[in-house]
């Protein structure tokens, strides 16, 4: 894979826009990453500041670089609001393989919005990085990602102490 700071991939959908995030989405960032909600089933600090917030999106601009992860902003396309994120990161250009993931602020789930744009982030993953398997890992708990990641054919892997491993295969 190769990724270019200057082209990185935007992917449309119907009515959202993926995009590379910028430090002009740092409030943005800072109200997911914070949000006690959000990371109730991630293993993660809160943000405290927008400063934590800018420091994410440099630390997302290095993986960008080192070719670990392609991580983007979903965007209303009517309102140009960022409703969430969507990952695949932990890319391995040797086992072609890759980990989803993906959080919407609470006000915007269960209104599909992960159910458009999903199947947008596997094409792009088996098509373009030409990976042969994405990974979700999720605690057992989040029935709703655990739900998503089976409605797109992820099998679960293996069962670790305190999250579940859920694989997709390239057919």
């Amino acid at each position: 894979m190769q990724n270019n700071i200057n082209i990185f991939p935007q992917i449309e959908t119907e009515n959202y826009l993926l995009r590379r995030l910028k430090n002009e989405d740092a409030e943005a960032v800072f109200l997911i990453r914070s949000n006690k909600q959000i990371a109730k089933y991630i293993d993660r600090p809160l943000a405290k500041s927008l400063d934590d917030a800018l420091q994410f999106i440099a630390k997302i601009d290095a993986g960008i670089l080192k070719n670990d992860a392609v991580y983007w902003a979903i965007c209303s396309k009517t309102t140009s609001k960022i409703v969430g994120t969507i990952t695949l990161w932990q890319i391995s250009e040797v086992n072609k393989t890759a980990e989803i993931g993906f959080e919407l602020l609470p006000e915007y789930q269960d209104m599909g919005i992960l159910q458009e744009v999903i199947p947008k982030v596997i094409e792009f993953g088996f098509n373009n990085l030409k990976l042969v398997e994405i990974i979700g890992e999720v605690a057992p708990d989040n029935s709703k990602s655990v739900a998503l990641l089976k409605k797109y054919g992820f099998k679960l892997k293996s069962k670790l102490k305190n999250t579940q491993l859920y694989a997709l295969t390239q057919n």
